[in-house]
């Protein structure tokens, strides 16, 4: 009799995706997933035979983590979703199972997958995409487990090693890339377009080393542009008034995580050198404003090609977060094998609970007796739950949760 919880085959569990490694930006592009396409493939999942999903979706990569007997029904829902298609995937993509799809969780969310080494805006991106899938319905034990280990190794991470040491992260780098090439930068017209999560970071690094007072942010909805601004020392100026912004602009930044280009030749009419920096995946700024004379446009794979000492540093302390990880895996691997008789030892506990029992009140501790003979004797575990069985004559269910 098989009396491990089925939900828990490792056999089922998979990552499918692309990233920066094999995956130019134009290809990353069509296989990105915004907020609304993320819940409406979430929505979907189940009646596609996906029973338990987290997705995640930034500049470097889109990845599905699911529960699902193929890995097809993932890909399916990624094109599905996406303006990606099955044949492009087939060249490029990735399909991780088991134990080798946990570890490169592990890795990405430690920031050793991250195209900039060691970029943590990767953990709360993924926290984020987390709970979203959480107030879905769509993460059981094993997912919440596993996140909540690869936040741990995270932190871990980020506080006894220096992979996440100076300040090299996206923003980080568009800001180096401006000091490098833009020459009395404190006094240039800076605009910052988009207050998410990257448009934020984006604004702090500017504040902190441009020593530039009047940068101006604007984004679609004034209020998040003015907690911002409460922050950090910004002008915030209306959406109505961008077109106006841009042309006095010397330095245009764009993180406003669109499913379409927010810039394109129309709205940019400068009459001096304009830089525009493109954080956002998918583009929102429209490649052709290069035909433009004077108008420079770098985007995201640019910037993260960049080196420097800090990252050169950063690369000393891959093995010491590869330590932290394999030893958070073998934590997560443990709980995973304990946890794969709790079906047996519920139907256990659930029968010795009976008001018909006598021995109710020892429940818990038989139970527990129970369950630690059969974490410290895996091979006699099939023999011994068969003779409990027999001998509580157990009604057990193969889908019990706990």
């Amino acid at each position: 009799m098989n009396y491990r919880d089925p939900t828990l085959s490792l056999k089922k569990f998979f990552v499918v995706g692309v990233s920066y490694k094999k995956a130019p930006l134009s290809v990353r592009e069509d296989f990105s997933l915004s907020n609304t396409s993320s819940k409406a493939l979430l929505h979907n999942a189940k009646k596609n035979g996906v029973n338990k999903l987290v997705i995640i979706s930034t500049c470097n990569r889109t990845e599905l983590y699911g529960l699902t007997n193929n890995p097809d029904n993932l890909i399916k829902l990624l094109c599905q979703f996406s303006k990606g298609n099955s044949d492009i995937f087939n060249k490029v993509g990735y399909r991780l199972v088991g134990k080798k799809a946990i570890n490169h969780i592990f890795r990405v969310g430690s920031g050793l997958e991250s195209q900039i080494l060691g970029d943590f805006e990767i953990i709360g991106q993924l926290k984020k995409s987390f709970y979203l899938s959480k107030k879905l319905n769509m993460v059981n034990g094993f997912i919440e487990r596993m996140i909540n280990s690869v936040i741990q190794a995270s932190k871990k991470i980020k506080t006894q090693t220096g992979l996440s040491s100076g300040a090299t992260s996206v923003s980080f780098a568009a800001v180096q890339y401006i000091l490098q090439n833009i020459k009395n930068v404190s006094n240039k017209n800076i605009l910052l377009f988009g207050a998410g999560k990257i448009g934020k970071n984006t604004c702090e690094n500017l504040i902190k080393h441009t020593k530039n007072d009047h940068i101006v942010l604007i984004n679609r909805t004034k209020e998040k542009a003015e907690k911002i601004a409460g922050k950090f020392q910004v002008i915030v100026k209306k959406y109505s008034e961008l077109n106006t912004e841009i042309r006095k602009s010397d330095i245009l930044i764009v993180a406003t995580g669109a499913d379409n280009p927010t810039i394109n030749k129309e709205v940019i009419h400068s009459t001096k050198p304009l830089l525009v920096i493109d954080l956002s995946l998918p583009r929102n700024v429209d490649p052709s404003i290069n035909e433009i004379n004077d108008v420079s446009l770098v985007h995201v794979d640019e910037l993260s090609q960049m080196t420097d000492k800090t990252l050169s540093k950063r690369k000393t302390h891959i093995e010491k977060a590869e330590k932290i990880i394999l030893e958070a895996h073998k934590e997560f691997d443990i709980w995973l094998s304990n946890r794969k008789y709790a079906s047996f030892l519920n139907a256990i506990k659930n029968h010795l609970e009976n008001p018909t029992n006598k021995n109710k009140e020892s429940a818990s501790k038989i139970t527990g007796q129970v369950a630690s003979y059969l974490k410290n004797n895996p091979k006699n575990a099939p023999a011994a739950m068969d003779l409990l069985a027999d001998l509580f004559e157990l009604e057990f269910d193969n889908h019990v949760k706990v």
